[in-house]
């Protein structure tokens, strides 16, 4: 199963003062606004989202069809099958994508320790 590049989704407090941190880590940043209180670091091939205000816990994130550059990438899999999948191994699903539709969509998920996964697909 390909779930597409990887990145961490962090609930920062202050924007600002994250952008700083990970600026002084090494990463720039690739995508968001600042004004918009979501910033997208990048170093390398490592993304990090930086969003305040936005959500209470840090998000492990997918994006099916993306490359750490924000390219499509094919073939990939389709975040619906990618929920059949889950589904019938018995994955419990926050928030399912329509089966009945194509393109962007998402879904949510816990792993066993609480942590909250996002697959986002954009294409």
């Amino acid at each position: 199963m390909k779930l597409g590049t990887f990145s961490a989704s962090l609930s920062v407090k202050d924007i600002k003062a994250s952008k700083a941190f990970y600026e002084t880590l090494g990463f720039t940043q690739f995508a968001g606004d600042i004004q918009m209180n979501y910033l997208i670091m990048k170093n390398g091939n490592a993304l990090i989202g930086l969003f305040q205000g936005m959500f209470e816990q840090n998000i492990l994130t997918f994006n099916p069809g993306w490359d750490e550059n924000a390219n499509k990438v094919e073939p990939f899999d389709d975040v619906r099958a990618i929920q059949k999948h889950l589904k019938s191994n018995n994955i419990k699903l926050e928030r399912e994508a329509d089966e009945n539709t194509s393109g962007p969509a998402s879904i949510v998920m816990f792993d066993p320790d609480g942590n909250t996964i996002l697959i986002d697909q954009h294409v």
